[in-house]
């Protein structure tokens, strides 16, 4: 480490000097003796001798070191010569006593050999040299780098430390280290940092020390010299005039202390220190560690002004909170007395009269909140089995997002419990929770006050306010005053709930009533017209009946009056050719959402303008409603001219527009349908093109498309397919085979889930993949899925352990009977709905969320649990899985294949990601498509509750079938 004494080095580089003289002596009669000297800009001054040169000899080369031009040298024997490097950093000499006379041939060679080894010698001493320093500035370098980048790295201010000393361990011995900031002008000391391996003080770094405490401590001592101090203990101490003093630790065999100054003014100090080895440390340690200390006490400055910012960044937040609180409670206070009477009628008038139960809790909020002070206001539930607490409305300073939690022992539960109001200060609190009757969660209220929650005769939740404040304080008044509201709360949960299935049917028959008296005002005035209106009128609405309202065009009738002109001429050969282009705007719904309708309006006009400026005369452009046209285009010979025709089509519809104030850029797919003798009427072209439109999304968008016989074939097929399955539900040629649901801690079979299967009468056993797609696009899925439960509801009625799951399609949760459908199904065949469980997607959730969660809710309260299929691949909303009466997680195969594979680790954790969401919210988790052991055991472990898949057990029409 460096610091430490390398002796072999010096020993070395001493040998590698003396080797010189030695040299250039053997180069001498015997009895020669031999002195070089010289002077370095970079290796400083050096010298080397023979054993047995005399000082005058010595004296004579260290001369000629300084003299430009040397003297010369009287005595024959003795030869003296000395010369600068061509660089002229460098001035060597060399001096020898010979033992007799030496030719001049032999002289001059042995001076030329002298010149050409002291030279190379010196440039190696250089070289070393500079290797040694490049070394250090680099370690230097590389410890200041990390010093400013654990300063920056936002680390508490013990962990920053530590890493420093670890950087000040890499430029010398650090093993015992320690830093302290010294305050001038309090003359007091801090011990921000102590690390040592035989001194057992821990460091409190808010601690202050005074002079007089740290009387005869060298740090003290050290921090009043200002000077950077070095050597053993007693040394120092002698320097500082300090006395010995055990109890401020143990004596060192060497001691480097540094003052950290700021602005000339000592600020700190840093402080190393060595027990075992005596000149650990040397004058370059010192410097370096100066320079560091520098560097060390900029990183702690900026530290504690960053922490000093925050303190008072928070000290001032906590002043206005409290001051903006002090004067809420005057003005509330001023104002309780009058607003009492009108408030208690607004709280009858709002279980009767508002719209929402969110609107409700909210409204009653602001009613008490001008009653009382209730700036911390939350309503708690319980859920159907009484297991678990909800806070459908909640507004807390300290606690902003209240989260649902199993019952526990809180002040909430133990209100719940006893049925009876609770008003309770920090003593109370204290007192029920020594006596291990209740806990509080959350932040320590000052004052808190709850009241049950009734519906009926049965506690079903709690209404509380709570202060952090002690200036407020909840009154046995006030908790007269909540409990009267908690009842008409309850009355209005009641209410509300049997309101809100009334409410869509009478908004259904108010729309209907008002466009029914619209369409009657219109007859009437259409009869009291006159007859010479009447006509106009006429004229009026034979356009309206063949144009399009909103862009002027022709609509889907005078298209196919139309083409079925152009067929007719075409097939009797006197009209020319001619195609239907069949064009749908991408992403125009995005439009529609984002923007609004009125910007979609704007933008389908302009789209009208764009392709009505691109036809030629005796074209025709239609719309055929939302964002879909039709075109009918004549060319010559070539088909290839309609393409190109949709090309600069999609080319003018590209260019950007202005909507509503944003930039937008129309895109469209094209479908292309040329005329051919097997057409027989405009439908028939139409449905090709709309074909040909759809290969052309499926291939990217903002592209044209062409119809051909591999597309007819495909949408042959699929009409044979659909005639297949409207066969298949008059036959009942459908039924579910059951795959059992597993619970892993005990292997149990605990439900089943019924897969649809197809009993085709040429095609076999058909898999839901083959045909749901085209279910779902021609609306008989529903049928299907119908069948499916019928039979799921008969097979239940027989007997079966557990539950079985039915999956629902989005389609089902837009029927408004849906819930009431299926609990009418299940009563007709005798079967408990508590063993059903349906199976909804994240997209069903997403699609009218109102009505979901009211059928959702329905099934519950007759317990017929929802479980959330294929989690993880659609949107996974928190807010979702908090508002709906989910009770389980299905993880879709698509993780679960992944867990076992180490090529897909971030499987395993967006599986554990899943697995703790669903615990915290209570939620209970299966995994599906488990088909290895590997998977199996992985699931396990990471404390899955339940799993399907062929591993465990593939579908089948029988339950209760063996597990695999």
């Amino acid at each position: 480490m460096l610091g430490q004494p390398v002796p072999a080095k010096v020993q070395t580089d001493a040998m590698a000097s003396d080797a010189v003289a030695q040299v250039l002596c053997a180069l001498l009669p015997e009895g020669a003796q031999v002195v070089v000297c010289w002077r370095d800009w970079a290796i400083g001054a050096g010298g080397a001798v023979t054993a047995e040169a005399c000082p005058e000899l010595r004296g004579q080369a260290e001369q000629a070191l300084w003299d430009r031009q040397p003297a010369q040298v009287q005595d024959p024997l003795t030869v003296v010569r000395a010369w600068s490097n061509p660089e002229g950093n460098a001035r060597m000499s060399v001096a020898a006593s010979l033992p007799a006379a030496v030719p001049p041939a032999q002289l001059l060679a042995w001076e030329n050999a002298a010149r050409a080894l002291i030279g190379a010698t010196l440039e190696s001493e250089r070289a070393q040299a500079r290797v040694v320093t490049l070394e250090k500035s680099k370690r230097l370098q590389q410890a200041l780098y990390e010093i400013a980048d654990v300063a920056s790295a936002g680390l508490e201010m013990q962990e920053m430390l530590r890493r420093i000393h670890a950087v000040i361990g890499t430029l010398m011995y650090a093993e015992n280290c320690y830093i302290v900031l010294y305050d001038d002008v309090r003359r007091t000391l801090r011990f921000l940092y102590f690390a040592d391996l035989i001194d057992p003080y821990v460091a409190e770094p808010d601690r202050e020390f005074s002079e007089e405490e740290m009387h005869n401590s060298m740090t003290m001592g050290l921090l009043r010299h200002g000077q950077p101090l070095r050597g053993p203990s007693p040394v120092v101490r002698q320097r500082l005039a300090v006395a010995p003093d055990v109890s401020h630790g143990p004596d060192s065999l060497d001691w480097l202390g540094v003052p950290m100054l700021r602005e000339g003014r000592v600020c700190g100090a840093i402080v190393v220190q060595s027990y075992d080895t005596p000149a650990s440390y040397t004058d370059e340690d010192r410097a370096l560690l100066v320079y560091v200390a520098q560097h060390i006490l900029t990183a702690v400055d900026r530290r504690q002004a960053h922490d000093e910012l925050e303190d008072r960044i928070q000290e001032r937040t906590h002043e206005l909170q409290r001051a903006n609180r002090e004067l809420q409670a005057e003005v509330i206070e001023r104002k309780r007395a009058e607003k009492l009477q009108g408030a208690l009628f607004r709280i009858t008038d709002l279980a009767n009269t508002s719209p929402t139960l969110e609107q409700f809790y909210a409204a009653v909020h602001a009613v008490v909140d001008e009653l009382i002070v209730a700036r911390n206001f939350y309503i708690a539930l319980l859920d159907e089995d009484g297991q678990a607490l909800h806070f459908p409305y909640s507004i807390d300073e300290r606690d902003p997002v209240r989260q649902s939690r199993q019952v526990s022992r809180g002040l909430t539960e133990y209100v719940i419990e006893t049925g009876a109001p609770l008003l309770a200060d920090p003593a109370v609190i204290a007192t029920l929770t020594r006596s291990g009757k209740a806990v509080q969660h959350g932040p320590a209220a000052h004052s808190w006050l709850g009241v049950p929650l009734l519906q009926g005769h049965e506690t079903r939740g709690c209404v509380v306010v709570q202060s952090y404040s002690p200036q407020v304080r909840y009154t046995a008044h006030d908790q007269n005053l909540l409990t009267f509201v908690a009842h008409h709360i309850g009355n209005g949960l009641s209410r509300q709930r049997a309101r809100e299935s009334l409410r869509a049917a009478h908004l259904e028959l108010e729309r209907r009533v008002e466009e029914r008296t619209f369409e009657l005002a219109e007859a009437n005035a259409k009869l009291m017209a006159q007859i010479g209106e009447r006509l106009r009128a006429e004229q009026r609405l034979t356009y309206q009946a063949t144009h399009d309202a909103l862009t002027g065009l022709p609509n889907r009738a005078l298209l196919l009056d139309s083409l079925a002109e152009a067929i007719a001429r075409a097939g009797a050969g006197q009209g020319g050719h001619f195609a239907v282009l069949f064009m749908d705007l991408d992403r125009f719904k995005l439009v529609n959402d984002s923007i609004g309708h009125a910007a979609g309006d704007e933008l389908l006009i302009e789209v009208a303008r764009r392709i009505t400026s691109q036809v030629r005369d005796g074209d025709l452009v239609a719309r055929l409603g939302g964002d879909e046209f039709a075109m009918v285009i004549h060319y010559h010979t070539d088909a290839l001219e309609v393409t190109e025709f949709a090309a600069r089509l999609l080319e003018a519809l590209n260019r950007p527009i202005w909507v509503a104030g944003r930039e937008l850029f129309p895109a469209a797919s094209i479908g292309i349908a040329t005329w051919h003798p097997r057409y027989t009427g405009g439908e028939e072209m139409l449905r090709d093109a709309d074909a040909a439109m759809y290969r052309a999304k499926a291939q990217g968008r903002d592209r044209s498309a062409v119809f051909d016989e591999a597309m007819r074939e495909v949408a042959m097929k699929s009409l044979d397919l659909e005639a297949d399955l409207r066969r298949a539900i008059k036959g009942r040629d459908f039924s579910p085979h059951y795959q059992p649901i597993v619970r892993l801690s005990d292997g149990q079979v605990i439900g089943h889930e019924a897969l649809l299967r197809w009993h085709h009468e040429h095609r076999g056993l058909l898999l839901p993949a083959q045909f749901i797609a085209l279910g779902e696009d021609s609306g008989l899925i529903e049928q299907v899925d119908w069948l499916l439960y019928e039979q799921v509801a008969e097979r239940i009625a027989h007997g079966v352990d557990g539950y079985v799951s039915v999956n629902v399609s989005p389609r089902h949760l837009r029927s408004p009977d849906f819930a009431e459908r299926m609990l009418a199904l299940f009563e007709r065949a005798g079967a408990n709905p508590a063993q059903l469980r349906v199976e909804i997607t994240e997209t069903a959730l997403l699609d009218d969320a109102p009505r979901t969660l009211h059928m959702l809710q329905l099934l519950r309260e007759h317990g017929a649990l929802a479980q959330l299929d294929d989690f993880g691949t659609g949107f996974s909303a928190l807010s979702y899985l908090h508002r709906f009466p989910i009770s389980a997680l299905k993880i879709d195969r698509s993780f679960i294949s992944g867990i076992s594979s180490e090529y897909r680790p971030e499987s395993v954790g967006l599986v554990r990601a899943i697995l703790a969401l669903a615990g915290t919210l209570g939620i209970q988790t299966v995994a599906e498509g488990v088909e290895t052991s590997e998977q199996l055991q992985a699931l396990r472990g990471l404390g899955c509750d339940y799993a399907q898949g062929y591993l465990l057990g593939r579908p089948g029409p029988v339950l209760g079938e063996k597990v695999l």
